[in-house]
């Protein structure tokens, strides 16, 4: 049995990412879809804390070296994004962007990544 090691780190755009999508899902859905839709993004993330590897993650080295995503839509729960994210130095998981899976990832990578 491994041990939760990695810290999660959201990134700024990350971060925006998250708030509108619950934005819009409140808009769109209501409210008790908010909270669903908000645990699914949660857990997903804390998949995360078992390291880069995780279950059904996808490495994207074509988009970036060292880019992985994970889908949200995991373990019975529904979901439409994808989690873009690498690791750091420090066994830290860096988020880059929370995408909606029908969006051209490459076209939506922050300008300033390496």
């Amino acid at each position: 049995m491994t041990q939760d090691s990695w810290r999660i780190h959201l990134g700024e755009e990350a971060e925006r990412d998250f708030v509108q999508i619950l934005k819009y899902t409140h808009d769109a859905f209501g409210a008790r879809q908010v909270a669903v839709y908000r645990a699914t993004l949660i857990d997903a993330l804390a998949e995360l804390a078992s390291g880069p590897d995780v279950l059904g993650s996808v490495a994207r080295d074509e988009i970036l070296l060292g880019l992985r995503t994970l889908h949200v839509a995991r373990r019975g729960r529904r979901g439409r994004h994808f989690i873009m994210y690498r690791a750091a130095s420090g066994s830290v998981i860096e988020v880059i962007r929370i995408l909606h899976d029908r969006m051209d990832l490459a076209r939506h990578l922050p300008a300033n990544l390496e």
